[in-house]
């Protein structure tokens, strides 16, 4: 059995090192194809050393385009490889630009698209992120959820029929933060106060709003000056919209790190304040208290069990308050685990194995 993955952003390349490793113990031929969404090596290269992932068989190298010019590239681009390849099955991860081009490419030369962690819904279509995911999974043919939600979302879209293919396998973020804890090491250099807060911005929701990055900017400074510090490792796109709308963020901010030094990060930290879809997760992984700087998430269920908080700062100071501290100060326990585990990726292999085999 043969398969082609596309990975081209950063949480692809976690999954996929988790997937890749099960893929293996199944004698799952599988070859790599890297489009480049993310271009810095700092945020991408680096994961085929750390995780050893096998390296990618093609790189495409499509970065710094509008959405519809990356798309389309990536499409022409792997036509061209799925036909000289001709795979079994393409696999695609996620609602990035990569993941849409991918699953299209391939449902348009008639090649199983499988779909690793489908179902979610933000329900807001003003996310790109979201257009892609809604469109993989109305033309894929294996769609592995990762949570009940992901599968009722499916069912209420009407993908529950003989073509598509619906199962439950839990999240393979989970296997990969498991499976690589214990690698975790210190961010060189860096000298890590004894109690801080873990924070990433870099959606464009949020980077591109003059307004909202001011206010999300004065909510991180308030927080480091009044109750722990706050690092920051900032995301090319977050630093150039900081310089360009003269905000002044003075708070620890460090170049992109490894997924590595994120893990011994997320070991320590007293909490999390993101806009990253993983990072909510993987906060939970490690016990951590998450704000969410967003309106929405797809990861419900972390609301719904009050480990994860949502904040629009449209409508809510980020700033120090009651409600915020009380987050802040709040410790996760919970013998709730909606995400599997960490056994999804070997799930995945031996449904695969099973459905090839049962082709035959």
């Amino acid at each position: 059995m043969s398969v082609l993955t596309v990975i081209g952003a950063r949480p692809q390349f976690v999954k996929a090192a988790a997937v890749s490793r099960a893929l293996s113990d199944y004698s799952i031929a599988e070859s790599i194809i890297h489009t480049g969404q993310h271009f810095d090596a700092s945020m991408s290269n680096v994961f085929f050393s750390e995780l050893k992932v096998p390296e990618p068989k093609y790189l495409l190298d499509i970065n710094r385009m509008s959405h519809g010019e990356m798309t389309g590239q990536m499409l022409q681009r792997l036509e061209e490889i799925f036909l000289l390849e001709q795979p079994e099955q393409v696999l695609v991860y996620g609602d990035t630009n990569s993941t849409l081009a991918g699953a299209l490419a391939a449902a348009k030369l008639g090649i199983s698209v499988v779909h690793i962690e489908a179902g979610l819904r933000s329900f807001n279509r003003a996310m790109p992120e979201e257009v892609n995911r809604v469109v993989t999974d109305h033309i894929s043919d294996v769609l592995f959820c990762p949570t009940d939600s992901a599968i009722a979302n499916l069912r209420a879209e009407g993908l529950e029929n003989e073509r598509t293919r619906i199962i439950k396998v839990g999240d393979v973020m989970q296997d990969a933060s498991l499976l690589f804890s214990q690698h975790a090491r210190p961010v060189e250099g860096l000298k890590v106060p004894s109690d801080y807060v873990l924070a990433t911005i870099h959606r464009a929701e949020n980077t591109d709003d003059p307004n909202r990055l001011a206010r999300i900017v004065d909510g991180l400074n308030d927080i480091h000056s009044s109750i722990a510090e706050v690092i920051i490792p900032l995301h090319p796109r977050t630093k150039n919209a900081i310089s360009s709308a003269s905000l002044d963020l003075q708070v620890n901010a460090i170049d992109p790190i490894g997924y590595l030094e994120m893990l011994w990060l997320l070991k320590s930290t007293r909490a999390v304040l993101t806009d990253s879809g993983g990072l909510q997760k993987e906060a939970f992984f490690f016990r951590k208290p998450c704000m969410t700087i967003r309106q929405e998430t797809e990861w419900v269920e972390l609301v719904d069990i009050g480990v994860n908080r949502l904040f629009d700062v449209d409508k809510i100071d980020l700033r120090m308050s009651d409600e915020l501290q009380k987050i802040l100060e709040s410790t996760v326990f919970t013998h709730v685990d909606p995400y599997g585990g960490g056994q999804a990726a070997q799930r995945i292999a031996k449904i695969l194995c099973g459905l090839n085999q049962n082709k035959s």
